[in-house]
């Protein structure tokens, strides 16, 4: 009988789930709903909210198809990850129903929030204890549904982060992860547990926090009901979950002090992993939990991220008539204009405010353009090269931190489909890059085989990890995407000076 795993990876685009052998470590299909992509609501500037009960409607859709066209037999599925968007806020009253759309990781009304509380709750108290600012993240969005909803605020039995939404769904149990709540900047670190005085400033109720469990380990089990509607064997245990980006981390078994994962899909983001818990004193890159931490050996995720990345590039697509190109032709087309794309400048952060630039709206800008010589080329190339010029960004703060920034790994995936964006990555930011043949659904079916003990360890469990592709940078090429890289800083400060 074959001993199967498997992952299902909720993101802000599309819900993935993906089959695989536990004894080969290989994938044997993967699916995602919907064909295209989900939608994100904006009933106000600044605002970005979906549904929940839709990313489950996804999720049993995904499931069905991955059992149906893979014969699934009795007792061969051994466990399920969960990987999910991170930071999004779902609220659920005593009966698991949803009492409003889950306001989501882009979305930036809670900005002055979290502001009004870092200066209230001390800033060495929220460096020290929370490794953050409380920003815009999901504490900082529940204290602003208390603040403006609290007809909706007095039915709350429990808030939830997406993936502990979906894990209710398939169970009944509810239950979050020690790196859950310290994205949601509910974790004291020096206590390690929840933060009594975040709760106590927002005025959170210590009730509506759920059961707190090890992201691998056993977290429930396959209810009646979600058995009838997405055709899992009923009992088979939930045994992993974590946030996209950490779960897209130990996807590339980015597991050890000094390793680094990188991700480029809607958001852009880099994370690595370190032993002890290192922060920004501008809270511009955010350290969590990390997958794997444990008392007795530390582990945290110091996260990059820039909202404001492929969204640009599906931006581009959409305004180039998305009927009538591909990814494929753009990156093409980006490839033959030249390095620099003609002094057409692309600044990305179009995607709310940015954690890098500290919570500001920078919004997205075309620099440079020249009527009489730019065309799709240039467009496309400085849209990837404006892209990874904000990683750079972030990059530069990351190393300031004291993370060393020698060898990248990412899935083969997404804008790293990009020849050019690929080659801009490497020489401007002077590292060796990975390709992998994995994805966040993927590392969530490895992470349910820890956490069902099919795995004995982690490095058993990556044992069927495939590296695709190395490339490496050539000191040839340092200096003229040093250039871009200064020429797009040089407008990013013009913009944030006529701003002020």
């Amino acid at each position: 009988m074959r001993r199967l795993l498997l992952g299902i990876d909720i993101g802000s685009s599309s819900v993935k789930t993906s089959l695989l052998d536990a004894d080969t470590g290989k994938s044997i299909l993967s699916k995602a709903f919907p064909e295209e992509e989900m939608i994100i609501n904006a009933p106000e500037k600044g605002w970005a909210e979906q549904d929940p009960d839709t990313w489950w409607k996804y999720v049993q859709h995904s499931i069905r198809y991955v059992l149906n066209k893979t014969s699934v037999k009795k007792g061969e599925l051994k466990g399920i990850g969960i990987a999910y968007q991170m930071h999004g806020l779902v609220l659920v009253d005593k009966d698991q129903n949803v009492l409003r759309p889950s306001i989501i990781w882009c979305d930036s009304r809670a900005v002055g929030i979290g502001e009004k509380a870092y200066k209230e709750l001390g800033e060495e108290y929220c460096q020290k204890n929370l490794l953050n600012s409380p920003g815009n993240f999901t504490a900082s969005k529940l204290r602003w549904v208390i603040e403006n909803e609290p007809a909706i605020a007095a039915k709350i039995h429990k808030m939830m982060l997406p993936g502990d939404f979906i894990a209710m769904r398939l169970t009944g149990e509810i239950c979050t992860s020690e790196t859950g709540l310290s994205e949601g900047i509910f974790w004291d670190f020096q206590k390690n547990g929840l933060s009594d005085q975040v709760l106590a400033n927002y005025q959170i109720s210590k009730s509506w926090i759920p059961e707190v469990v090890p992201s691998y380990s056993i977290q429930g089990r396959v209810s009646a009901f979600a058995s009838e509607v997405t055709g899992l064997e009923e009992g088979i245990p939930i045994s992993y979950r974590a946030g996209d980006q950490p779960n897209n981390a130990f996807s590339l078994q980015v597991l050890k002090p000094g390793e680094l994962a990188t991700t480029a899909g809607t958001s852009g983001t880099v994370y690595g992993v370190a032993d002890k818990p290192l922060h920004d004193p501008l809270s511009r890159v955010n350290t969590f939990v990390h997958v794997n931490h444990t008392k007795e050996n530390p582990s945290y995720g110091v996260l990059l991220c820039v909202n404001g990345t492929g969204i640009l590039n599906s931006w581009l697509k959409k305004v180039m008539g998305a009927a009538h190109i591909e990814y494929d032709e753009m990156n093409n087309l980006g490839g033959s204009a030249p390095i620099g794309s003609d002094g057409l400048t692309f600044i990305p952060f179009g995607n709310g405010a940015e954690r890098i630039m500290q919570n500001q709206h920078v919004g997205a800008h075309m620099m440079g353009l020249d009527l009489l010589k730019h065309d799709k080329r240039h467009f496309i190339r400085s849209a990837q090269e404006g892209i990874v010029s904000a990683l750079t960004f972030g990059f530069q703060i990351m190393q300031d931190m004291g993370l060393d920034l020698n060898t990248v790994k990412a899935g083969k995936a997404n804008m790293f489909l990009s020849p050019v964006f690929r080659k801009t990555f490497v020489h401007m930011n002077k590292v060796v890059l990975e390709l992998y043949d994995t994805d966040g659904a993927q590392g969530a079916a490895r992470g349910a085989g820890i956490g069902a003990g099919v795995y004995a360890n982690e490095a058993e469990a990556f044992a069927g990890l495939e590296l695709l592709e190395t490339i490496e940078p050539n000191e040839h090429f340092y200096e003229p995407y040093e250039e871009v890289y200064e020429t797009w800083k040089s407008y990013l400060e013009t913009i944030q000076k006529a701003s002020n």
